[in-house]
């Protein structure tokens, strides 16, 4: 039987596993291989846990299954394996994992400041009632788009989002492309959504719609008439009213 101690143990283990996870493998190209180890993982444990609830067929079955899977994936991926103990095995290694822990340390505190720079911007214009229309995307490539308009590639700032919203401004019609921590583009032409929508929806806000209904983006749209903030996300849309709300969205859609 399992007593306080172990359980303590375990809860040591998966929280440590869990922030080795979020600082150096989630949103890297090795995200999917790692959720295929953490499967494996768990297939192994239920293969265990099994035979203890008298389930002696079902746990062998996946005791079995999970040995092969083990067996593929060091055969599969033995280069990446010998380069992940070479890693660990030199203080050279060992000083790459606590730079790029450092690196992403400092990124999560330019997202941060960027976001605050954001809400700066985007409060204004809520109370002046200015128009604008704001997409973050994880990734340029998933804007699929025919018109990106003028390409920016400056830092976030409040009084550049300020003046390219400005309603004299020639680029204040379009939307700002947000990637990597950078304003990338401005001016940008979004689709249309061709979905029936409420009447108080305007050409903003089914730009909005239209962009998130085809694409891995997320849109801010704040209403020239009405000065509301809101955010679509896969084809729908909600308002926020609460700015706390807003920037933790904002931070979570920047940091993922």
């Amino acid at each position: 039987m399992l007593n306080w101690l172990d359980f303590l143990q375990i809860a040591i283990i998966v929280f440590a596993t869990y922030v080795f996870y979020v600082s150096f493998i989630k949103n890297t190209s090795s995200e999917k291989l790692v959720r295929g180890l953490f499967g494996l993982g768990l297939l192994w444990g239920l293969s265990f846990i099994l035979p203890w609830m008298h389930l002696y067929l079902l746990g062998r079955f996946l005791h079995w299954i999970a040995l092969f899977l083990s067996v593929a994936l060091i055969v599969i991926f033995q280069p990446e394996l010998r380069k992940f103990l070479a890693l660990m095995g030199n203080i050279k290694g060992f000083k790459n994992v606590v730079f790029a822990f450092k690196q992403d340390v400092q990124g999560k505190e330019k997202i941060q400041k960027s976001v605050d720079e954001l809400i700066k911007a985007v409060s204004y214009m809520s109370e002046k009632h200015t128009g604008a229309l704001i997409v973050f995307a994880k990734d340029i490539e998933d804007v699929n788009i025919e018109r990106f308009g003028t390409k920016i590639n400056a830092i976030i700032s409040s009084e550049l989002l300020l003046t390219l919203f400005f309603n004299k401004t020639p680029l204040h019609d379009g939307a700002v492309i947000i990637s990597e921590n950078e304003i990338k583009y401005a001016g940008a032409i979004l689709p249309l959504s061709q979905n029936q929508l409420q009447w108080k929806y305007g050409t903003r806000h089914r730009a909005a719609i239209g962009m998130t209904e085809n694409s891995n983006t997320i849109v801010l749209v704040v209403s020239e008439e009405t000065g509301d903030i809101s955010i679509a996300e896969k084809g729908n849309i909600k308002k926020y009213d609460d700015i706390k709300k807003l920037k933790t969205k904002i931070e979570k859609t920047m940091i993922n």
